[in-house]
């Protein structure tokens, strides 16, 4: 069974920084399009940034230059580095494994995710 368990959220001030991980179990971690998402009450769950099995990054253009995708292998685990937050980057984040190696458009029923953790970005 394949699980997703993220984990790294909290509350911060306006500029300062937080690392969410996520820990994949029972998938062929490597091979798989990874994603970080976030959801806020009322709204469209948004694409954040994805890495593919290659280890190539896409970001939506509002976090692009401020946060970081990244996966470690070895240890089974995505990363989101989040620098310079602000108070619109508070949501939920949730990570999700795409079936293909390449990172699609969209997502399909196909995707797997997380619980998510919170992130609350003060003013």
């Amino acid at each position: 069974q394949v699980k997703l368990v993220e984990s790294g959220g909290g509350s911060v001030q306006a500029g300062g920084s937080l690392r969410l991980s996520c820990v994949v179990s029972g998938l062929s971690y490597s091979d798989h399009c990874m994603g970080w998402f976030r959801q806020t009450p009322g709204k469209e769950r948004e694409g954040v940034a994805t890495i593919d099995g290659g280890g190539s990054t896409s970001y939506t253009d509002s976090v692009r230059g401020r946060f970081t995708i990244s996966k470690d292998n070895a240890k089974s685990t995505l990363y989101l580095q989040m620098n310079s937050l602000k108070p619109e980057d508070t949501a939920k984040y949730l990570c999700t494994t795409y079936r293909s190696y390449y990172c699609p458009t969209s997502t399909t029923s196909e995707n797997l995710w997380g619980q998510g953790t919170q992130v609350i970005v003060s003013s």
